[in-house]
């Protein structure tokens, strides 16, 4: 067992960022970077779906239901209109936007959901290693005098494992116009992303990519870059895009232009109109799967979260959600469930804050200090101050909700104990005095800056918070702050390591990865031209060898363990304080039923299943 500092209270459960830091391990993910991921394609409109399976786990489809269809409208609240409307986004919070309408026109062959993956029919199976559809061969590759993987051709010549996946694509597939989809699609998609000018999203998913080729009218076949034995491997598939519209379209416009905004899809809706307040959509004549229930969905746009309330109190919204809900917010619904004005769910969304420590500064390379500020912050008061109460605290990176996560107990833990806090301090070297600020014995205060992202309400609540703890244990904290595009750009002061904490959130999914976060060649430098994102510069020989083996084995049983060893090391060394995750709120009215939201997967995801009850 870890050691536990601090009084045990209770058992706590257990982009690029924002902009380009959350994006590599967020939307990338599910195309193929093991390191977190949002939602890449669409979603089951049917009564029923497989059970979530973790990675390596894969289930086929579950049978369709087939409901009776009405000609209901489901009008659905939300806060974000999208730019566009197709399943590859440029940023994570664009992926979050077109989700809802984009997951029922553009259905994803593979689902996250609860921290797991599952079949959506769009795929006739999900590609394992024990169906065939996934096998592992070897390959010769060239490497250069440092032993790495090189497209020069040298003298050094090695065999490593390369991965091939073949995907299996439903035949009844219909665009929304009544053409077949075929492979000849999804390999479009593929092509036009080559084509394209570079962008976060598709330049990095296809660098995992050797080749992505037609086997058949309805299959196509992906060929990962040697030695990338990723445990997503059958997250390599393209989501089609309809070759016979877009054949004569520059690759940039297919992504921003008219087609992104108005496309045509294969799912149980299609689009039917859109304004600058609202998106239409239809049943689709030509859907493959279940009739859909409902003859159209709505989704209305509001400026605030209060006004996504007042729309379902006047009737004019069945549902609505926001992940940014404001303490007005949180009151206000406290008093509403309890009067049955609405049904209200809390879920605890991927996205997750913590403070980086800057390991290269020397106050904070020594581990008291480290300690001192985990023990001295409040983080349980933190969450109940800023989300009322419904998220916990984090012990480790990896979420609750994933396999991977580390049984409580085995972590090094940091409740909230000022007293020990203090004697941390104590032990450093940095005794109290009259000026209420620590100094050491040669009289420098005990002063850090606290870096973070402007006009960030949650960062705003969290800094004032953080500051005033760190007062009560004799720390003095400067706060700065700069708009997102510049603390995120590889030459602000993140990416150069010119911090001495950092205050920002990453974006979790189904797979933790954790390799561009943890390992030591992911610390920013010139020689990677600043592009990781360990910006800690947590560099642990152990801790390196087992993020590696996590992200890399194919074993279930094998990666579980890795994870479980590099999170000892991590929380024990303390680079980064986790704090917690971020709050999605799901208001519907009281005759709604059949909701159920999740973390990962967007609000329509199983949107076959919703109904009203009968007056």
């Amino acid at each position: 067992m870890k050691q536990q500092f601090g009084a045990m209270n209770s058992a706590y459960y257990s982009h690029r960022l924002l902009s380009r830091l959350v994006l590599i391990i967020s939307v990338l993910a599910l195309g193929m970077l093991p390191a977190g991921c949002a939602i890449e394609g669409g979603v089951p409109t049917t009564a029923t779906t497989t059970n979530p399976a973790p990675i390596g786990q894969v289930p086929t489809s579950a049978p369709a239901s087939t409901p009776t269809p009405t000609s209901a409208t489901w009008t659905i609240g939300l806060l974000d209109m999208p730019r566009t409307l197709l399943p590859y986004q440029s940023s994570v919070s664009s992926a979050r936007a077109a989700a809802p309408a984009s997951e029922l026109l553009f259905p994803s062959p593979v689902l996250s959901f609860n921290y797991g993956y599952t079949s959506t029919g769009v795929l006739e199976r999900i590609p394992s290693l024990e169906n065939g559809d996934a096998q592992i061969r070897t390959s010769d590759v060239y490497l250069d005098d440092a032993g790495s993987i090189t497209t020069t051709v040298t003298q050094i010549i090695t065999q490593v494992q390369q991965l091939v996946v073949t995907f299996h694509w439903n035949p009844r597939l219909r665009w929304s116009d009544g053409q077949p989809v075929t492979a000849d699609d999804s390999v479009f998609a593929y092509q036009a992303a080559k084509a394209a000018p570079p962008s976060t999203d598709v330049s990095d998913r296809l660098t995992q990519v050797v080749a992505y080729e037609r086997v058949d009218d309805h299959t196509t076949r992906a060929t990962l870059r040697p030695d990338f034995t990723s445990p997503t491997y059958f997250l390599s598939f393209w989501t089609p895009l309809p070759k016979h519209v877009l054949k004569d379209t520059a690759p940039d416009q297919i992504f921003s232009g008219d087609f992104a905004r108005q496309p045509i899809g294969y799912g149980p809706y299609m689009l039917s109109s859109r304004n600058d307040r609202e998106i239409v959509l239809e049943r689709n004549p030509n859907y493959f799967g279940a009739v859909p229930t409902t003859e159209r969905v709505t989704f209305a746009f509001q400026p605030n979260a209060e006004l996504l309330r007042a729309g379902l109190l006047n009737g004019n919204l069945d549902l609505a959600a926001t992940d940014r809900p404001n303490d007005a917010l949180l009151k206000s619904l406290t008093n509403d469930t309890p009067a049955s004005a609405l049904q209200v769910t809390y879920v605890p969304n991927p996205n997750w804050e913590h403070l980086d420590f800057n390991l290269d500064v020397p106050v904070l390379q020594d581990i008291r200090v480290r300690r001192a500020i985990a023990l001295g912050t409040n983080r349980g008061a933190m969450a109940n101050a800023i989300f009322g109460g419904h998220i916990p605290v984090l012990d480790s990176w990896v979420l609750p909700g994933q396999v991977e996560a580390a049984p409580a107990d085995q972590l090094t833990r940091y409740a909230y104990n000022p007293d020990e806090a203090r004697k941390q301090l104590d032990d450093a070297g940095f005794l109290a005095n009259d000026t209420g600020i620590r100094a050491s014995a040669d009289g420098v205060s005990l002063t850090l800056t606290l870096l973070t992202t402007e006009n960030t309400p949650v960062r705003q609540d969290i800094t004032k918070l953080f500051k005033n703890d760190m007062q009560a244990i004799g720390i003095d904290i400067q706060v700065q702050t700069l708009p997102p595009d510049q603390l995120f750009s590889p030459d602000g002061p993140l990416f150069q390591r010119q911090f001495d904490m950092a205050l920002f959130g990453w974006s979790a999914s189904s797979d933790p990865g954790g390799l561009l976060l943890w390992s030591c060649a992911a610390i920013p430098s010139p020689d990677n031209e600043f592009t990781g994102d360990n910006f800690a510069g947590w560099c642990v020989r152990d801790g390196n060898r087992a993020i590696r083996e996590a992200v890399t084995s194919l074993d279930p049983t094998q990666r579980k363990a890795a994870y479980l060893r590099q999170q000892q090391l991590w929380t024990d060394n303390l680079p980064v304080l986790p704090l917690f995750q971020r709050l999605t709120v799901v208001m519907a009215a009281p005759g709604v039923r059949g909701l159920h939201p999740d973390a990962l997967a967007p609000i329509t995801w199983n949107i076959g299943s919703w109904e009203r009850a009968q007056p």
